[in-house]
C-alpha cells in the first residue's frame, strides 16, 4: 500500500475575466452554463443568481445570434443593478459577428474553432478582429475546441484525433500569441473521457514545447446525469487535476445547473485541501493486473466520487483494467464492487449497462431534455432497475456538438428545430424532423426492431 501523489499545481499565467483572476496564482475556478433561453432575461437572471448563490464564480449563456447578445446585455444590467459582478461568458458558434458583438457586452467569449472560420486566411482576419474588440472592452477570451465540431479541414488532415484537437486549438492560440494579446483561457472537451484527457495532456506538452502556459478550462462533455454522469466528470476531470492541470472546471450535467456545483467544488476540495481524505486515509495499490482503492469515506456518494477522480488515471497510466474498491465500511463492499464497475465503464474499459451520453441543455435546446432522458433511460431498463443490454444511446439538444459526440453511439437523439427531433442510428440520420411528442416513441420503436432482427 501507498499514499496518494500529493498535488503539484501547473504554473500558469494569469488571465483577467472581468474582477476575476484565474490561473495558478489563485484558486480554481467553478462555473456552471444556463440552460435557460438567453432572450427570457428574467428566467436568466434569476438563474444566475441561484448559481451565483450555490458558488458559480462565472456563468455563461448561449449567444446564437445578435438578438441573444442583446439579450445577454440585458441580463448584465439587471445582475449589477442588484449587485451581482459574477462574470458572464457568451457561448458563440457558427457566427464570428455575433462574437465580436459579444466581445463588447460579455466579460469573456467563447469561440469553437471547429465553425467559426473556413480557412486559415479567413481564420486570421476574423480572429485579430476579435482580438482587437477584446483588447478595447478588457474582454476575455476562451478558445474551446469540441472533439464533435471539428472543422472538415481540420477532419481532412488530422481525422477526429487528439493531435488534430490540438491542431485546431494552436492554430487560434497561436494568432493570439502573435497579437500580444494573454486574457486567454482554453478548454478540449470530448464525452469520451480517455480522449479528452489524452487530449488536454498533449496541448499541454504542446504548449510547453512554445513556453505557452495558459490558465485551462476541464470539463467531460455530454457526461450525462445522475450518478452515472457524476462518475464521469470525475473520471476525467480528476485525472487531470491530479497531474495538476486545470484552473477552472465545469461538470455538465443533464439537470439544473445549480446541482453541478457541489460536485465541482468537491473535485477541488479531493485534489487541492491538504485535510482531504486524499491525503490523510485514502490508499491505491497495484496487485498484478488489478488496482485496489482503499477510501475512507463512510458516504457512497462521497466514496464514488473520490474513487472515480483518483481512479481514471490510475488505470489509464498503468494499463490496468480490474479494479477493488474498498470502503471503510464492510456494509457499503456491495455498493463499492457496483462503483468499482460503472468507473471502469466511465473510463471506457469496459460496457456492462446501457450508456446514455447526454448534453447538459443551454440556450440551444428546443425540448424538455430531462424529461426525454427519463423517458428513454426507462424504456430501457427491466423492472428490477438492470439494464437490459449494452447499448449506447446518446441523447443530444441541437446539432452544435451532436452527431459529433454521439458518433461511436449506437443509436442518437439529437434536437433539430423546436420541438423537432431527428434519429440516428450510428452515423446516419434515419428519421429527420418528427415531432417531438412522437420522436421518443420512434426512438424506442426503432431499437426493438434493430433488435429484433440482430
Amino acid at each position: 500500500m501507498h499514499f496518494l501523489p500529493k498535488y503539484c499545481r501547473r504554473t500558469t499565467s494569469t488571465t483577467r475575466i472581468g474582477d476575476l483572476l484565474m490561473g495558478s496564482d489563485y484558486p480554481i475556478r467553478i462555473q456552471t452554463m444556463a440552460n435557460t433561453s438567453t432572450d427570457d432575461i428574467e428566467a436568466s437572471v434569476a438563474q444566475a443568481e441561484r448559481c451565483e448563490a450555490a458558488g458559480s464564480e462565472l456563468f455563461r449563456f448561449t449567444t446564437q445570434g445578435i438578438r441573444e447578445v442583446e439579450s445577454l446585455s440585458h441580463i448584465k444590467e439587471a445582475l449589477l443593478r442588484e449587485g451581482h459582478t459574477m462574470p458572464l461568458v457568451a457561448d458563440v458558434h457558427f457566427r464570428s459577428d455575433v462574437a465580436d458583438a459579444a466581445a463588447q457586452v460579455a466579460d469573456k467569449v467563447r469561440i469553437n474553432p471547429g465553425n467559426y472560420a473556413p480557412t486559415p486566411e479567413a481564420i486570421r482576419e476574423r480572429f485579430t478582429h476579435l482580438i482587437a474588440l477584446c483588447r478595447a472592452h478588457k474582454t476575455a477570451i476562451r478558445i474551446g475546441v469540441n472533439h464533435g465540431s471539428l472543422s472538415p479541414r481540420i477532419m481532412q488532415q488530422y481525422g477526429d484525433t487528439p493531435e488534430g484537437m490540438v491542431a485546431s486549438c494552436m492554430e487560434f492560440l497561436r494568432i493570439a500569441v502573435e497579437e500580444n494579446f494573454r486574457d486567454i483561457v482554453l478548454s478540449i472537451k470530448a464525452s469520451d473521457t480517455r480522449i479528452m484527457v489524452t487530449t488536454v495532456r498533449l496541448l499541454v506538452r504542446t504548449m510547453d514545447a512554445e513556453d505557452m502556459h495558459f490558465p485551462l478550462h476541464l470539463g467531460v462533455t455530454e457526461a450525462g446525469e445522475g450518478e452515472d454522469g457524476r462518475l464521469k466528470s470525475a473520471v476525467g476531470i480528476g485525472a487531470l487535476l491530479a497531474d495538476g492541470i486545470g484552473d477552472t472546471i465545469r461538470v455538465s450535467l443533464s439537470e439544473e445547473p445549480e446541482n453541478e456545483l457541489p460536485v465541482a467544488r468537491e473535485l477541488v476540495h479531493f485534489f487541492t485541501d491538504k485535510t482531504s481524505s486524499r491525503y490523510t486515509t485514502n490508499q491505491a495499490s497495484i496487485e498484478g493486473d488489478t488496482l485496489i482503492y482503499t477510501c475512507a469515506e463512510d458516504n457512497i456518494d462521497l466514496l464514488g466520487l473520490h474513487a472515480a477522480a483518483e481512479c481514471g488515471h490510475l488505470l489509464w497510466d498503468n494499463n490496468i483494467q480490474k479494479l477493488i474498491i474498498r470502503p471503510a465500511c464492510p456494509a457499503m463492499q456491495d455498493a463499492a464492487d457496483k462503483l468499482a464497475k460503472d468507473i471502469l465503464q466511465a473510463a471506457g474499459l469496459i460496457r456492462y449497462k446501457t450508456e446514455f451520453v447526454s448534453c447538459p441543455g443551454c440556450g440551444r435546446t428546443m425540448f424538455d431534455l430531462q424529461d426525454t432522458i427519463a423517458k428513454i433511460k426507462q424504456a430501457f431498463r427491466d423492472p428490477s432497475g438492470t439494464d437490459q443490454r449494452p447499448l449506447k444511446i446518446a441523447i443530444m439538444g441541437c446539432i452544435v456538438n451532436g452527431p459529433g459526440e454521439m458518433a461511436d453511439a449506437d443509436y442518437g437523439y439529437v434536437g433539430a428545430g423546436r420541438e423537432r427531433i431527428s434519429l440516428y442510428r450510428g452515423k446516419e440520420c434515419v428519421r429527420k424532423n418528427i415531432e417531438q411528442d412522437e420522436a421518443v416513441k420512434q426512438l424506442i420503436q426503432l431499437i426493438h426492431e434493430d433488435l429484433g432482427t440482430k
